[in-house]
């Protein structure tokens, strides 16, 4: 990753939704896994998950199709699916949360595409191309080959002058909400990638084949700046797809997406509803994840998680087949689902990589001895616990997710211990620097989640030997409050998910002094040289595996020596849906219910 391309202010997947909301379970786009499974396999709550995710790059081989058969599915039926939050896009260049990415699934194929075995272990795999990319000239250059038989849903063929339309078209303004990791990587950091080509493709202007090149209809040639060698992982985002020049309507193609993948759209009422039904040109025999077991998804909104639970509960008529991407089980229905015992077998409890921090603001705590007693007084189980408790997440003890490849359990600050803080370590530390009685500017939304947290937080720095005095902010302004560089406060709750489970998705945004800006996601200022230099020598290694042990020591050695924060809970999806399906399991980068197996019994 480049030092810039995380400058989209706060529309980076977790942000954009966590920080407001102060939920449990959130909408945003989530990885996750920690190496588990799904289909009821999941981990009971209170377990601790805290395993690396074991993510590999496929071969060929991992990359032809068809899919591996679901034992028991059947073809027919219809599969229901209930979401509190109306789809904000269909179109693939536009997605950037949960809910249509997990959608987006189901109709759109990509370069590369997430494979997993039945624990769970990914791997990268060829989607429409025949593997995972082959790189060149250090990492810069990487090269793509279509596999055969690859149609739209007219029938026409699938060539990589499609593909390179898909992404040509990301230049142009109106694509302003997904992630931009390939057109930045091949024309500039920031939004000065649109300089490239400012209109997109619409004007029969293409990018220069020294940038992107297609040599025949099969070949695609990505020339980036820079070496990537997560580019496999990139590849995989929604909007690495081919869009077919003649039915790219712009702005409303988010109604009519045409469609690469088992289902098309077949009646969409924007914001009440959505059919898929059948794309009768998929061939299974190019796909390596996906399968047409249903007839349809029908997809409608406005169901709140209570709704949903409850009726996944009863597992009434067509409830029985019918389940949720992304709603959670509603938090005060926690225990019913638990304790209702067939619910066993139709529920998953899966870490995200949806970290929740306290972030320090250096600007103003200069000492790091004073960092270092609140790192030590924060409560993470207290705090765990407001937020809806083993159900909701598990204690963190370090800056990366489980999600994340290479993750390894370091706990610095004792947080497994001492879930409720160390007063005594805090005030020692404090004495020490000469500042017991020190003034904690602490900052958090109006929610009902987080006014309870206040309380918690209050109480443990108190006893810790600091003063607090709380700053409570209206929760539609938090996200711009604590993004702003000069903001007035000491510590405030923080948020962040990665882009894919590589960790240069991950340290680079948080604490790299570059990316110090307003709206960036460095929200404890640090701009330590070192650091800076250490993130520019690990996005240099050419191997991913070898890169993710040097990005866990990193970001400990950030969390021990700098403490421009502290993390606090990993969260996780509480999800359960009805007993007449089959085939459910769960999406470990996507951190939702994974669709692409689902049948009727």
């Amino acid at each position: 990753m480049t030092p810039t391309s995380r400058f989209r202010k706060d529309r980076a997947r977790l942000t954009a939704v966590a920080l407001t909301a102060g939920a449990l379970v959130l909408s945003a786009c989530s990885g996750g896994g920690g190496g588990g499974g799904g289909g009821g396999k999941s981990q009971g709550p209170g377990e601790d998950k805290t395993t690396s995710a074991n993510y590999s790059i496929g071969t060929k081989a991992d990359s032809a199709g068809p899919a591996p058969e679901v034992p028991g599915a059947k073809k027919g039926g219809t599969v229901g699916v209930l979401q509190r939050d109306a789809f904000n896009h269909l179109d693939p260049g536009q997605i950037y949360y949960i809910d249509v990415l997990t959608n987006q699934l189901l109709y759109n194929r990509t370069l590369t595409a997430y494979k997993f075995d039945d624990k769970g272990r990914g791997k990268v795999v060829g989607d429409l191309a025949t593997d995972a990319g082959t790189a060149s000239d250090g990492g810069k250059t990487w090269t793509f080959t279509l596999k055969d038989g690859l149609k739209f849903e007219d029938g026409s063929p699938i060539t990589s002058q499609d593909v390179r339309w898909g992404i040509e078209r990301l230049y142009a303004s109106y694509q302003s909400d997904g992630p931009l990791y390939i057109p930045q990587w091949l024309s500039g950091d920031g939004n000065d990638f649109r300089k490239a080509l400012p209109d997109g493709p619409y004007d029969g202007k293409h990018l220069p084949s020294s940038v992107l090149d297609t040599p025949n209809d099969k070949t695609i040639v990505f020339h980036f700046r820079q070496p990537h060698a997560d580019a496999p992982f990139a590849t995989a985002m929604p909007n690495v797809a081919p869009v077919k020049a003649e039915k790219d309507t712009k702005q409303k193609y988010d109604n009519a997406p045409f469609s690469s993948g088992p289902y098309k759209v077949g009646d969409y009422k924007v914001g009440k509803s959505l059919t898929l039904v059948r794309n009768e040109h998929w061939d299974p025999r190019t796909d390596p994840i996906r399968h047409q077991y249903a007839d349809r998804f029908d997809i409608s909104f406005g169901h709140q998680y209570a709704d949903s639970t409850r009726r996944f509960l009863a597992d009434q008529g067509s409830d029985k087949t019918t389940l949720s991407f992304s709603n959670a089980v509603a938090p005060e229905m926690t225990e019913k689902v638990l304790n209702q015992a067939d619910t066993k077998g139709r529920r998953l409890l899966e870490v995200q990589p949806y970290v929740d921090y306290i972030s320090f603001n250096t600007d103003r705590l200069k000492d790091v001895r004073v960092r270092k007693a609140l790192a030590y007084a924060i409560p993470n189980g207290q705090i765990l616990q407001q937020n809806g408790g083993a159900t909701a997440g598990v204690i963190a003890t370090n800056f990366l997710s489980p999600a994340m490849d290479g993750y390894r359990p370091t706990d610095p600050f004792d947080k497994k211990a001492k879930p409720a803080g160390d007063p005594e370590k805090a005030k020692a530390l404090l004495k020490e620097a000469g500042k017991l009685g020190q003034e904690i500017v602490y900052a958090y939304a109006n929610t009902d989640v987080q006014q309870k947290v206040s309380v918690v937080v209050t109480q443990a720095l108190e006893r810790a030997g600091f003063t607090v005095q709380k700053k409570e902010v209206d929760s539609n302004t938090w996200r711009t409050a604590i993004a702003d560089v000069k903001n007035k406060f000491d510590i405030y709750r923080t948020s962040w998910g990665a882009d894919w489970p590589v960790s240069s998705t991950v340290v680079p945004p948080l604490y790299d002094g570059r990316q110090i800006a307003d709206g960036a996601q460095n929200y404890g200022h640090l701009d330590n040289a070192r650091v800076n230099a250490d993130i520019d020598r690990i996005n240099a290694i050419p191997d991913v595996k070898q890169a993710a042990p040097e990005w866990q020591k990193l970001a400990d050695r950030v969390l021990t020596d700098d403490v421009p924060g502290v993390p606090v809970f990993y969260n996780r999806q509480f999800s359960l849906w009805g007993s007449g399906l089959g085939g459910v399991k769960y999406h470990p980068v996507y951190g939702s219910v994974d669709p692409t197996g689902v049948f009727v019994k």
